[in-house]
């Protein structure tokens, strides 16, 4: 009897899972094997994987783009995301308008943060552009966004401005988790709050670290919508990332069997990703 109505609770989540989940998982990966257009298809066996891994830059630049915006996450957003959150319950009553502060970009629509970016990048009527001019710096001036050497950069800032209130979050209500009694304690051994963030508080941020790690590399490779909406991928395919090159080629191109192929591979290197930064960072910490 308990059998039957631990059966009766887990079905309906174990068929959401199934069609929803892993049945479009299975269609796409059956797909990729094929030409589908939308309309007709034919199975062509591993030709779309060939063609993506021997004869398609855009897929590989793509790729590099997604592991470089996971690497300015993890490298620059983070630490700094970190630092805010460690100073900020020192800054006695400016700590709620710190917090507020800091959230707002994440809790903006996407839209309009990529409006207001493409409106202060911009090369005829940009604001940042102006301020160049202004401050005697005419010459820094760029087509922030047009050019192919430097809208990647611009796309990377964005999307780190645009998220760091999620980092910071995590990292802040990490530390405010740890014990008051741990901080007592500290500064009873004599340690000052350079050291007791150092040698306390890092430590046990430990699996806080390890999740946005991981969440950051991940939204790295999912980088959609504020590329969609600034650049399109453009100019010349540079700043192509992983998801907005499928979209590209599978909704723009029609080329749903190739489409899907990216969709594949986009699965398997989140999913290896994922393994692999829970291995290198699955050093055991310490308990609150």
């Amino acid at each position: 009897m308990e059998k039957r109505n631990i059966a009766v609770l887990i079905t309906p989540g174990l068929l959401f899972i199934l069609g929803m989940i892993l049945l479009p998982i299975l269609v796409a990966l059956y797909l990729s094997f094929t030409n589908y257009d939308g309309v007709d298809y034919q199975f062509q066996g591993w030709d779309n994987y060939k063609e993506l891994f021997f004869h398609d830059p855009v897929f590989w630049s793509s790729l590099r783009h997604a592991v470089l915006l996971g690497l300015a996450f993890v490298l620059l957003q983070h630490p700094l995301a970190m630092f805010m959150a460690i100073i900020t319950p020192y800054t006695g009553k400016l700590e709620r308008i710190l917090r507020v502060v800091i959230f707002i970009p994440s809790i903006i629509s996407t839209f309009v943060t990529s409006q207001m970016w493409v409106s202060i990048l911009s090369v005829q009527y940009g604001l940042l552009n102006r301020i160049l001019s202004g401050i005697g710096l005419a010459s820094w001036k760029q087509d922030w966004l047009g050019n192919p050497e430097i809208a990647i950069y611009s796309i990377i800032f964005v999307a780190m401005w645009q998220g760091f209130g999620y980092a910071y979050l995590l990292y802040y209500a990490g530390i405010k988790g740890i014990p008051a009694e741990l901080s007592e304690a500290a500064i009873v051994d004599g340690a000052n709050r350079w050291q007791f963030n150092t040698r306390v508080v890092l430590p046990l941020m430990s699996p806080v670290i390890r999740i946005n790690v991981v969440l950051a590399i991940v939204a790295g490779f999912k980088q959609m919508e504020t590329v969609f909406l600034m650049t399109g991928g453009g100019p010349a395919n540079s700043t192509q990332f992983l998801a907005t090159y499928l979209y590209s080629k599978a909704f723009r191109e029609g080329l749903f069997g190739y489409g899907s192929a990216v969709s594949v591979l986009f699965v398997i290197f989140c999913l290896l990703i994922t393994l692999v930064m829970n291995r290198l960072l699955k050093k055991d910490v310490g308990e609150f």
